[in-house]
């Protein structure tokens, strides 16, 4: 049995993991036969009222609102170690841009958390996989673009410009469909990137980026 370790940012696609996407991911997983852990940073996030897309001034627990989705079994990030695993995965979402990283403020220039990076590059380190939905490639880009990972972020202009400004190469895919660097043992999905994807087309790239995934691990 695979292990995997997803990462999460908090629920929700304003302010945390697009929720359709971790679901799917996890179910896929488990469709794979992987054994999953989830983890989240123990950090604040900045509340996002869903409902009306607008900032609140309410702050809420990145690894709380991750156990949201996890059903309560989440870990923090800090204790997630590679050995233990056998690849890793970050579902999108604007937390993925905002908790995990400052890209959605800074774009190619963004800080990354410190475990994120750490994470990021002991997997690489050590040539196990690593799979990014939607908007959390830009981690990957950023962490890694000396490597020159090849990786998708959907079809916006600017968007694919910050990519590039970080490192990658950037290569469009449909929502359906997913994107492999062999090299670098990276798979990405565009998911909800494409304003106008259906939950069966996301499931279905991230169904396929899930068996490239275990297929190397």
């Amino acid at each position: 049995m695979k292990k995997i370790a997803v990462v999460l940012s908090g629920a929700g696609y304003l302010d945390g993991s697009e929720i359709t996407e971790a679901v799917s991911l996890l179910i896929a997983l488990s469709q794979a036969g992987a054994k999953v852990t989830c983890f989240a940073p123990d950090i604040e996030l900045s509340e996002v009222n869903h409902l009306k897309g607008e900032a609140t001034s309410a702050k809420r627990s990145v690894l709380q609102e991750s156990a949201r989705i996890a059903r309560g079994h989440v870990q923090n990030l800090n204790l997630l170690q590679e050995k233990d695993f056998d690849g890793l995965a970050f579902p999108g979402g604007y937390g993925a841009a905002k908790n995990l990283c400052n890209w959605a403020e800074k774009g190619a220039k963004c800080d990354v958390n410190p475990e994120v990076r750490r994470v990021i590059l002991d997997f690489y380190n050590a040539s196990k996989p690593i799979a990014a939905i939607c908007i959390a490639p830009v981690l990957l880009a950023k962490v890694l673009g000396d490597k020159k990972p090849t990786l998708t972020i959907g079809n916006d202009p600017a968007t694919i410009a910050e990519l590039q400004k970080a490192g990658a190469v950037h290569e469009e895919c449909p929502v359906d469909d997913y994107i492999s660097d062999r090299e670098t043992k990276i798979v990405t999905t565009p998911a909800y990137m494409y304003d106008d994807a259906r939950p069966n087309e996301v499931f279905a790239g991230i169904f396929g980026l899930v068996h490239e995934l275990v297929e190397w691990a």
